[in-house]
């Protein structure tokens, strides 16, 4: 190989093109310093709005790295050489990592939305994609759950922030919705009385909003009442459980008889 004729032709095409190349190395100076600076600014923005720190990092890295692109491109066109092929080739390869990775790009851009709009946050029970648990972990690409049997449920960003979620912890009181069946045989007023101080007597059931308590149904075999407490949304399931044995309780004591399957046997 001819070193020599290659250098030749190279001091040749810089002397011919010098203030070109004077420029582009300028355009390449400039245009670094300025991507440098615009990063940074979009870091803060991204900061003040509390975006996560890791779509912080990646957003900026990527947003780095298209600018530098073109910086290099707008360079190289600046003293001369065609980038007409040169962009089309970079187009080309771009579209087909997007088709190939086409499932991922939709898992990190439903990721980059759960993390810009927060519609839950680490901590917050979630139900969300026939699953329901407490976010453990929101990643770029999937966010992790913990069931309540102490399981880890990974669901991809895509489908997660396409589909419908529920967050129970989003407002700071729940309401409890139970509802109890008693003999046809009961005294409405009384039972309403009962069921109304179990309620009142809970020390984790709130006064406001009150609780109520309504007569919903006659049933085939029962008188149904809904039985509505509201609680504190970290006291929900104590008062759940709670509230169901202290009215088995209260309804016994009463007299009143809840329904029940009967067997008989019939002696021949």
């Amino acid at each position: 190989m001819d070193y020599q004729k290659y250098l030749d032709l190279t001091i040749a095409f810089v002397e011919k093109n010098i203030g070109n190349v004077i420029v582009a190395f300028i355009i390449l100076i400039v245009g670094f310093w300025l991507t440098k600076r615009v990063v940074k600014v979009i870091k803060k923005l991204m900061e003040k709005r509390g975006v996560d720190i890791t779509l912080q990092k990646f957003l900026g890295d990527l947003i780095e790295w298209i600018l530098k692109i073109l910086i290099v491109i707008t360079a190289i066109s600046q003293v001369g050489v065609e980038t007409t092929s040169f962009i089309a080739i970079l187009g080309a390869a771009g579209l087909a990592v997007g088709l190939a990775l086409q499932g991922s790009l939709a898992n990190f851009a439903g990721g980059a939305l759960i993390m810009i709009f927060k519609p839950f946050k680490v901590g917050d029970f979630i139900e969300a994609q026939g699953h329901s648990g407490t976010v453990k972990e929101i990643q770029i690409f999937v966010t992790k759950l913990n069931s309540p049997q102490n399981r880890l449920i990974i669901i991809p960003n895509g489908t997660l922030s396409n589909g419908n979620i529920t967050n129970y912890s989003e407002e700071n009181v729940a309401r409890v919705d139970l509802t109890f069946g008693v003999s046809y045989d009961a005294d409405i007023k009384q039972t309403k009385e009962v069921l109304m101080k179990v309620l009142l007597d809970h020390p984790k059931v709130l006064k406001e909003p009150a609780p109520a308590v309504k007569l919903s149904e006659l049933a085939d075999s029962s008188v149904n009442f809904v039985v509505r407490p509201w609680v504190a949304t970290g006291d929900y399931w104590a008062v759940h459980f709670e509230v169901l044995e202290a009215t088995k309780f209260a309804l016994d004591k009463a007299g009143i008889e809840i329904p029940y399957p009967h067997q008989v046997e019939i002696r021949k």
